[in-house]
C-alpha cells in the first residue's frame, strides 16, 4: 500500500496520540460496563498499536528515523498504555498495584531518558518490545469484556508482562549509566 508523502512516522506517531482519547472515550462509556463499548475501545486500542508498527516500519523504509522520533514513538505508547491502565483503574476492572509498578516503571525510564538526551536517544531494543507488546495485550485482555473463566490467561498475560516491565527497566537503567559520555 503506498501512502501519500505527509504520512510520515512522525505524524503517525502525533496521530496516535491524538487518538488515544478515542479509547478511553469509548472504555468509559456506559459507566464502563457496556461489553459492545469496551470491543469498541479494545479496537481503537488495537489500531493504535498497530499504527506503531507502522510508523516503525515507515520510519526504516523512508529511511526517516529520526531522534525526534526515537524519543516520541516511546513516549506515545506509555500515553497509550498508561491512559487504558488508568482507565481500567479507575472502573473497578485492573488491580491499581499492576497500574502503579508498570507506570512507574515507565515514568521513571522516560524521565532517565529525558536526563540523559544529551549524550543521546537510547533506541527501543528487542526486550523492550517484547515488553511493550506484552503490556498491550496484557492490558488489553483487560479492555475485553472477557468471561471469568478466562481472567486465568489473563491474569497470567499481565504476569509475564510485569516481570518483564522490572527486568527490562533494570537493564534500561544499566544501559543508561554504562553508556560514556558522548556516545550516540
Amino acid at each position: 500500500m503506498r501512502l501519500p508523502g505527509y504520512v510520515t512516522p512522525n505524524f503517525v506517531t502525533v496521530t496516535r496520540l491524538l487518538l488515544v482519547p478515542c479509547g478511553v472515550y469509548t472504555l468509559f462509556k456506559n459507566g464502563g460496563d457496556d461489553s459492545s463499548w469496551q470491543i469498541i475501545s479494545w479496537f481503537i486500542f488495537f489500531f493504535l498499536g498497530l499504527s506503531d508498527i507502522l510508523d516503525g516500519n515507515l520510519a526504516r523504509s523512508r529511511n526517516k528515523i529520526t531522534e525526534f522520533g526515537k524519543f516520541l514513538d516511546p513516549v506515545a505508547d506509555k500515553v497509550m498504555i498508561g491512559a487504558a491502565m488508568i482507565s481500567l483503574s479507575i472502573l473497578g476492572r485492573m488491580p491499581w498495584w499492576i497500574t502503579i509498578v508498570i507506570l512507574g516503571r515507565e515514568v521513571g525510564i522516560t524521565l532517565l531518558r529525558l536526563a540523559i538526551i544529551r549524550r543521546g536517544v537510547i533506541a527501543a531494543n528487542k526486550g523492550g518490545k517484547i515488553k511493550a507488546t506484552f503490556q498491550n495485550f496484557g492490558v488489553g485482555f483487560y479492555v475485553l469484556p472477557l468471561p471469568a473463566s478466562l481472567f486465568w490467561f489473563r491474569d497470567g498475560f499481565m504476569a509475564v508482562a510485569i516481570v518483564l516491565t522490572i527486568v527490562t527497566g533494570a537493564y534500561y537503567v544499566k544501559s543508561a549509566f554504562g553508556r560514556p559520555s558522548g556516545h550516540k
